[in-house]
This record gives structure tokens, sequence and C-alpha cells, in this order.
């Protein structure tokens, strides 16, 4: 395989090649009147993949984004997704509605991928994953990420993000890139925030107080604590019902389509204690729990003709749904030097917990005599992980510099828990909304790793440097892995240089996806027509899962290969492009739902599972994923103290299918398909294909200006019906932002999403807007809540 000229192909396309052309001719062109002004990113250390202590942004050999505790403050969003998805044009970050849990915990993607495939470190340690299961048919689908709106933002010093797969240096998941968070430190100073907005609509108003600060701790430590409180009322966006006149609240609107209403309290601390010279005891922990109502989708107040569904509700009713989200992550460690290595041994704990109340609802099995609030179970997510990594400098004969060896080792084991719902909440065609977790659901699943690991940098000579990173691990579940990566960067001046990087990597199947299992209602499109459908979720080792022809899952394996070039004409000028691609065997999808005809649906009944469609997870595609990251930055000298700089910013990445596993024979004999056409679909088509965003912040006597313009690309929302498809207008959303520093005060106010863009509505073709009571796609990649104004207010010491 000729690497080098399959990465090529992402090139030559004329709408890269002339962005290139045109940042590399403004770059030329500013750098001949550069001055430094401030300290520019590129001569900023880095510790995401890497061991050596001396690593820059640009003369790193593959590419990573520094994101800045100040970066992070400059849009009106207290959500860290939300934040990364303006601030990386390589993240999407979508928010759907009307979706189950995952109105709740939403995930975010890199790099087009899924986003279960991206790793996420908080101070270098991995972070544990939501116990949440994206099954719903939004971006993501299968999914049970790192659930990022768990971290405080005020509590972030800088964010690390390595666009690169980097699963032979940190394990399972590090396919697309890992970001790494990293917490504020030190005993001086802190602040606190307080801020507000809302929407044009007057709706969705929120409201945030934060603080952090720091402690002396004795002579030889420190403790910084952060405490942070957010509050959002919902958004709606949906459409008035006109599908049937004969409903009594006939032309209303009923449904509700928007984020939920949500509250949120974050308490971290990060710390550490000089136990001698060279031995340093720390830990940090961080403590979340969000509160959230989100709609289900509206029940009619008839369920056929003039039959009243139930007379409890004679208008009709809106299923709500209330999840609580618990998150707790505690690290501990010591570390120091000792002839030579700097050593660090630590362990690691962090669970998630959702659990899931239904209010507003019936069991219809349950008749008039139905309660109307459910306890519906909960889902518990945990991660023990001990880990010990060793690295020092070699002096090598000939080496431009010594070399840096690193060796590790790690134990890892997760648990996963299903706790069943109050018997009336599954009892019969159990609560609308959400069917409650049966005991028959319910569960306790565990596994564990182990995992050896080595890491070799060089500088070969004063223009060559390379790494070689290898990693085994063995799974309880499923077996071993070994992965290699291989990276180098060659400066042929100091204004330019090329690095490259292979490697393979996996991502271990969640215990989610092999244990989830539940049976409740959902709207799935039959025939063009969205209707609702008791449907099972079946865990694969399940003998309902088993007659459909489930198999045991298997580790996603990936190959990742990366050219890019850096470019520093001055140095207030960087330019970098990175091509890549990534292929995955064995990925790991949510089914199509499967509409089961009579003789499958009797095969289940006989095991005591009454549903008319099921899905459960396989190993379905094999896909390639090909793409190119520009990123350029410019920093313009003005008189005085007063600063211009601007970043732009480009993604473009598309994902085809290389392979699509065969069906399994009970379904081909009864005309279904595994894997349909709006799965494939959903992998490749659902997230734009392009982003570009240009930012520009003027700082001049105590004021700052900040603005950024993104160009979101289109995207599909794929069908099984070819003629159901409906393809999205790209669109270009404009934040501005200004600041002023008065004292130790900083008062801030601004606009996200200036203009007012909304996506396209969806279209009527086959009542796939359920007859307009759902206009928005849940794919967009800005939302669909329109202008959002807010101010802040800080005091700092």
């Amino acid at each position: 395989m000729n690497t080098t000229s399959n990465l090529a192909l992402t090139l030559p396309k004329r709408r890269n090649a002339l962005l290139v052309t045109a940042l590399l001719s403004a770059l030329s062109t500013m750098s001949a009147q550069a001055q430094e002004i401030i300290p520019p990113q590129s001569d900023t250390v880095i510790v995401t993949g890497t061991r050596s202590i001396k690593r820059t942004v640009s003369d790193s050999e593959a590419p990573v984004d520094i994101l800045t505790s100040k970066d992070l403050q400059s849009t009106g969003s207290g959500e860290l997704a939300t934040v990364l998805s303006r601030l990386l044009p390589s993240l999407n970050f979508p928010r759907p509605a009307v979706a189950d849990g995952t109105s709740a915990s939403r995930p975010a993607q890199l790099r087009g991928l899924s986003p279960d495939q991206t790793l996420v470190l908080v101070n270098g340690k991995r972070w544990h994953t939501s116990a949440v299961v994206n099954v719903n048919g939004t971006a993501g689908r299968g999914s049970s990420p790192a659930d990022l709106n768990t971290i405080p933002i005020s509590s972030i010093d800088k964010i690390e993000v390595l666009r690169d797969g980097a699963a032979a240096q940190y394990g399972s998941d590090a396919i697309a890139g890992v970001i790494n968070i990293i917490l504020k430190k030190g005993a001086e100073g802190g602040a606190v925030q307080v801020g507000g907005g809302q929407y044009s609509k007057r709706d969705g108003t929120q409201a945030s107080l934060s603080a952090n600060f720091g402690t002396a701790l004795g002579e030889k430590g420190w403790a910084r604590f952060t405490a942070e409180q957010r509050n959002q009322n919902e958004t709606n966006r949906a459409g008035a019902d006109f599908r049937n006149p004969l409903e009594p609240l006939y032309g209303r609107v009923n449904q509700v389509q928007g984020d939920p209403k949500l509250q949120q309290t974050n308490l971290g601390v990060n710390a550490s204690l000089a136990l001698a010279t060279d031995i340093e005891l720390y830990g940090f922990a961080n403590y979340s729990r969000r509160s959230t109502d989100a709609a289900a989708t509206w029940r009619t107040a008839y369920s056929t003709g003039t039959t009243l569904r139930t007379p409890l509700y004679p208008n009709g009713f809106l299923p709500n749904e209330a999840g609580t989200n618990t998150d707790v992550s505690v690290v501990g460690g010591v570390k120091g030097r000792t002839d030579g290595w700097r050593w660090d041994a630590s362990v690691n704990y962090g669970s998630s917990e959702f659990s899931l109340d239904i209010n507003n609802t019936v069991n219809l099995s349950l008749g008039a005599t139905s309660p109307t609030k459910f306890y519906a179970g909960k889902l518990k997510n945990t991660q023990t992980l001990a880990n010990f990594d060793a690295a020092r400098e070699i002096e090598f004969a000939g080496l431009a510099n010594p070399l840096t060896l690193a060796l590790g080792a790690e134990y890892r084991r997760d648990q996963y828990e299903i706790g069943a719902g109050e018997a009336n909440s599954y009892f019969g065609s159990g609560a609308q909304g959400f069917s409650g977790f049966q005991p028959s659901n319910a569960g306790s699943f565990s596994r564990h790793s182990t995992a050896i690991y080595a890491n070799v940098e060089a500088e070969l000579n004063k223009q060559l440097s390379a790494s070689l990173a290898l990693r085994h691990e063995n799974y309880s579940d499923f077996g071993s892995v070994t992965s290699g990566k291989l990276s180098g960067r060659f400066a042929f001046t100091k204004e330019f240089a090329l690095r490259a990087a292979a490697s393979n990597g996996f991502r271990a199947p969640s215990l989610a996806q092999q244990n989830y299992t539940i049976s409740t209602t959902n709207l799935i499109t039959i025939n063009g027509s969205s209707q609702l459908v008791d449907t099972g979720t079946f865990g694969v080792a399940t003998a309902a899962a088993k007659a459909l022809g489930a198999v045991p899952l298997q580790a996603e394996k990936s190959r990742n290969y990366s050219l890019g070039a850096v470019l520093q004409p001055s140095k207030n000028a960087t330019l970098s492009i990175d091509a890549y691609q990534i292929d995955i065997d064995n990925r790991i999808l949510y089914s199509g739902n499967l509409v089961l005809p009579a003789a499958l649906q009797s095969v289940l009944a006989q095991q005591g599972v009454l549903v008319g469609a099921a899905r459960y997870f396989t190993n379905a595609l094999d896909t390639k994923t090909r793409g190119v990251d520009v990123v350029g930055s410019y920093q313009i000298p003005l008189s005085g103290t007063d600063k211009l700089g601007f970043t732009v910013a480009y993604n473009h990445n598309d994902t085809t299918v290389k392979n699509v596993a065969a069906n399994p024979a009970i379904l081909t004999q009864n005309n279904l398909l595994l894997i349909d056409r709006q799965t494939i679909n959903r992998a490749t088509e659902a997230t734009p294909k392009d982003k570009f965003s240009i930012a520009a912040d003027y700082a001049f006597a105590n004021w700052n200006i900040h603005g950024l313009a993104t160009r979101y690309g289109s995207f599909v929302s794929p069908q099984n019906s070819v003629a159901l498809d409906q393809t999205y207008s790209a669109n270009t959303v404009l934040d501005l932002a200004a600041s002023v520093k008065l004292g130790k005060w900083t008062i801030s106010a601004g606009v996200d999403n200036l203009t007012d863009k909304y996506p396209d509505q969806v279209t009527s073709a086959g009542n796939l807007n359920s007859g307009g009571t759902l206009p928005y796609s849940t794919f967009s990649p800005y939302g669909f809540n329109g202008r959002y104004y807010y101010a802040k207010a800080a005091y700092t010491w």
C-alpha cells in the first residue's frame, strides 16, 4: 500500500488547494513586516503524545492544538463540548432532542468518527466513559463516550488536542485522537465569575456561578478548588400539530424540541504536596451532578380514529424524562526522580451513573388506575485503573540530544451495571416515553485488562527526529491486542518542516455495548412513516439477540497514516497542513431497527420477549476516513501595547465503506438487513464533511474584542429510501464578544449566532418530521436554538 499517494488524494481538491494557496500567500506577505508581540503557541511545551520533557507544538511529530483558559471563555456557553466545537474545526457536537438519555448526555465527534473513538484524559490520566448508551437515531448512535460536560470549564488551565491515532501510547479508544484536559494548579490567585444569558426567542435562560482558588498546604504543597453551579431553562423550536383536526389540542404547539431544562453542580480539587526533594504526592478529584428534564414524543389524545388513548389525559400528553447524571472521579499518585528516572505511580477511579424517572405519563396496560410517575431504573459505568510510568534520557553517541526512553505497565478493571425500575414502569406496554429496565435486563458485568508499553524518542540529528511506541494489552473477555506507532519530523529549515506518522490501534467494545438490554417504545420510520413501536434492544449474549443472529463483539482495529507540513515564516506566523487516513475494521455499530415479521416475533415471544422491532450491536463495517486539517495563526504588530491576531482553521473529512459484514442467515430468510442503508449512511454522511473558521482578537488599552465566523458544510440525514434523504445546506455562524478589565474585575458581553442562523427544516416527505411538530434535524452541527445573548462578570486576585 502506498500511503503517501493515498493521502495525497485529499489535497488536489480545488477548494483545499485554493485555501492552502491563499493562506501561504498571506503568511509570506505578512511575515516580511512581522515583529514578535507575544510568546507564540508554537513554543508551548506539550505533554500529550510524547514522553519528552521539551517537546513543543512546532516540533511535534503529530498535530496538537492548544486551547488556553482564555480561549475557553470566549463564547457564551458553559458546556465544555460546545466550546470545543466552536474552537476545533475537526470536532462536531450536535444537540439532539427527543432522544431519551442522549438528550441529557450528548456525544461529541472528532474527525467525523464515532464519539467513543476519541480518548479523553485529565492531567494525562484516562477519564471514564458515560453510562449512557446513545441508542437513538442521532450522531454517534451506539456510542457511550466520555461526558465532557461533567468537567467545569473554570477548573481548566489548558487543553491539548492530539489529532492522531495514539492507541500505542494510551490504549483503547484513541483512534481519532486524544483530548487531554490540564487542570489549574498552584496556591496563588483565584477567580469568581457570574454569568447569564438568553436566546432571542426569550427562552433557554441560563445562569452560572463559579469559583476557582488555591491555598497552600504547609510549606511545600498546594490545593486548588473549583465550585460551579449552572442552571438552564428549556428551549422549544417545535411546530404546531395539524395532523388530526379531531384532536382536542389541534393546531397548538404540544411537542417540545430543544435543549432540556438543566441544573448542574460541579466540585473539583487539584492538589500536590512535596514529600521530599524529588518525591511529590499528588491527586485530583471531580464530582458532578446534572439533573435534566427532557421531553419525549407527544402522545395524541386518540390512538386511532376517535379511540381515546387513556382517560387520564383526555387532551393528550407529553411524557417527561427526568434524568440524573452523577459523575465521580478520583486520582491519586506519587511521582519523583530516582537515579535519572522520572517515575509516576497512580490509582485512578471513575464512575458515571444515570438514573431516570418518567413523569407526566401513563402505563396503558394499567388503564385508568395507572400511576403518572415511574422510576425507570439506572445505568452505572465504573473504571478502576492502576498505572506505573518511568522515563529517562539516555546519552547516545552521534545523537543531537539524549534519547528519551519510557516504559510502563497498567491494570484496568471495568464494570457496568443495569438496575431495574419499579414494576409498573415495565409491566405490559410499560411507561409511555421510556419503558423501565426489567429485572431480566438488570445485572452487573465486569472485565479486566493488563498492558505493558514502551516508547522511544530521539533527535537523530539537528534536522531529524523520530519516535517509536509499542503497547500490548490483554483483555479478559476477548484476548490480546498489540499496537505500534512510528512517527518522524524533518526540518528542512527553521521555517519549514515535514512530519509523518503511521500506527495501528484498537478500540475495545465497551461493556455497555456488549450488555445493554431494554425493551421500550421508539419512533421508527416504517415505509416512510414515523411510528411508535415497542422495540427490544438486546445485548449480544442474550438469547433474543442470538436468535436474531448476534455473535460476540470483537475489538475495532485501526490503521492511521498522516503526512503534514509545518511552516513558521516568523515568530508571529504559523501554518500547519496535515493530511490523514484512518482505516477501521470491525467497526462496532448499532444495527438498524429490525421490524420483525410475525414468525420472528413468535420466536422471541417464546422467550417472554414481546416486541415488534429489535436491534443489537455488531462488528458490521470496515471504513476508510480521509481528510486534511489546516490551521494558521498570525499576530499583527500595532502601536504601543495594542494587539491584533487572526486564526484560521479548516477541516475536510470523508468516510467511505470498504466492506459490510455478511447478513445473518436468519435475517436473510426473513427479508431483513442487520445493517441497512440508513445505518451505513449515518456513519458516512450525517456529519459535515467541511468546517472552516476564522477568528480575530483585537486588544487595546484594557479592552478585548473577539469575533469568530464558522462555516459548517452541508450534511445528509439518511433514510432507508434514497427518496427520503434530505441534504441540509451549509451555513455560517457568527459569534461576537467584548470584554473590559476594570482593576480586578473583567466584564464581558457577547452574542453567539449573531445573524440568528437556523438549519433547514425537515421536509414533510414521508411524515419524517412528525407532521411538522419536529421541524429540525438532530444532526445539525450548531443546534437549532438561534441567537444567544450573554454577559459575564469576573473578579480575580
